[in-house]
């Protein structure tokens, strides 16, 4: 494989007059430059995931002579990174599932900035909205590494063709004609998965950034305008067009409010319980467990466009440098070319938000589709908006927006009394 990877990081730091003095991090010697070198990569992935992974960095060790090794770090990141850190002893490089994380090792100075040639690749391969998510205060600090399609709804073909109804093109088709088609002839609509409540922020967060647009989402997560603001009592009456109605949801409000993810993809795949459900790609792996064949018995359609645009909600990992060892910057502009990239894609289970990663490059259809879909999104792509905002706010089992869009699921009978609850909740985290 060509070290294009390489030769473009050099450029960048020869193009600032700074080439002499940076020649170890640009990369630009030959296939032994790191030989010797040892760098540690910590991440919370494991089983194929981590398999994959591996044969990336095992590609960069190949062309580098560095040894790479991976760690893995267990679901909770923060116990292995935490005493890491403070012992003064972090790993080399570390994979973050989400910029709020990010944010806070930087405020803690635990992590390096992207030296210029990192920083240059990065420019070059990404758009200014994926870079943004890896800036603090203005200074780069990470890689998007790893995207999570969240805008799609998953269905089970049967059922939609027993009820003689199509994917819906609209929001509005999607609960008029759709759901209640479905619903008079006989099947359940949806499997809702209530119990975990992460998956009912993904719901919201696809209905307002269609409905309220861009620069509105930016502004919830920055703050810039409050819980209470009516384009959120707008998205939350229209979540109540389908969450009020019992009729469209497996088992009523109870069912949809106690079952977790992944159960409920089970019930629509392997107990045929249902014809729909919402959430993001990964979902491909447990219709695999549960008997059913993704693009045959399995298929998807984009999350319908409630306003003016469909919406492209992502999640994704950031690679950080946790140490200024030798190696870690020229880690990163190796991951954050089209190279790796297409290397990892090729391999299966991983989105790219590299601009320069072909749609081709994935292994199958499906794939393809929804990378071309985060490619032709563009700088309307928008990051997962409940992992940019305070972990207490965003991602806490029984509180913040977990919790206050559950009992909106219970009773979705006052939106303007459930987004004075969110008004509240964020500002309660916003205090620590």
């Amino acid at each position: 494989m060509p070290k294009n990877w390489r030769t473009r990081a050099a450029a960048v730091v020869a193009g600032t007059g700074m080439l002499a003095a940076t020649a170890a991090c640009s990369g630009g010697g030959g296939g032994d430059s790191l030989s010797g070198v040892e760098i540690e990569v910590a991440a919370r992935w494991t089983g194929t995931e981590q398999t994959n992974f591996e044969q990336v960095l095992d590609l960069f060790a190949q062309e580098t002579g560095a040894t790479v090794t991976y760690a893995s770090t267990g679901e909770d990141l923060g116990a292995f990174l935490g005493p890491r850190i403070e012992g003064g002893n972090p790993p080399d490089v570390a994979i973050l599932p989400q910029p709020g994380l990010l944010a806070e090792y930087a405020e803690q100075e635990a992590l390096q900035p992207l030296n210029e040639a990192t920083a240059g690749v990065v420019s070059e391969h990404y758009s200014p909205y994926w870079q943004e998510l890896g800036t603090v205060d203005g200074q780069l600090y990470g890689v998007m590494l790893k995207a999570a399609h969240k805008s799609i709804v998953w269905y089970r073909p049967e059922a939609f063709q027993a009820a003689g109804v199509t994917p819906p093109a609209s929001w509005d088709e999607l609960v008029d004609t759709t759901s209640a088609t479905l619903s008079d002839a006989g099947e359940v609509p949806w499997a809702m998965c209530g119990a975990s409540g992460w998956t009912l922020t993904d719901w919201f967060e696809n209905v307002y950034l269609s409905q309220a647009g861009p620069e509105n989402y930016d502004a919830l997560v920055a703050r810039e305008i409050p819980w209470t603001d009516d384009t959120v009592v707008a998205a939350l009456e229209s979540l109540a067009q389908i969450w009020g109605d019992e009729n469209l949801l497996g088992g009523g409000t109870d069912g949809a409010i106690s079952t977790d993810f992944p159960t409920c993809v089970t019930q629509v795949f392997g107990q045929q319980q249902g014809a729909m459900v919402y959430e993001g790609d990964f979902v491909a792996a447990t219709v695999g467990d549960a008997g059913a064949t993704v693009g045959d018995t399995a298929q998807v359609f984009p999350f319908p466009a409630v306003g003016d645009m469909a919406p492209v909600v992502v999640g994704g990992d950031i690679a950080v440098a946790m140490s200024d060892s030798e190696g870690a910057q020229e880690l990163l502009q190796f991951l954050a070319s089209p190279e790796a990239g297409t290397e990892w894609a090729g391999l299966g289970g991983y989105l790219s938000p590299n601009s320069d990663v072909a749609a081709d490059a994935y292994p199958d259809e499906l794939t393809q589709q929804l990378a071309q879909t985060i490619l032709d999104a563009g700088d309307n792509v928008r990051y997962d908006l409940s992992d940019q905002v305070p972990s207490a706010f965003g991602a806490t089992e029984g509180s913040g927006m977990w919790a206050v869009l559950q009992d909106f699921l219970r009773d979705p009978g006052d939106p303007e009394a459930t987004a004075q609850a969110l008004e509240d909740a964020a500002a309660e985290a916003d205090q620590g």
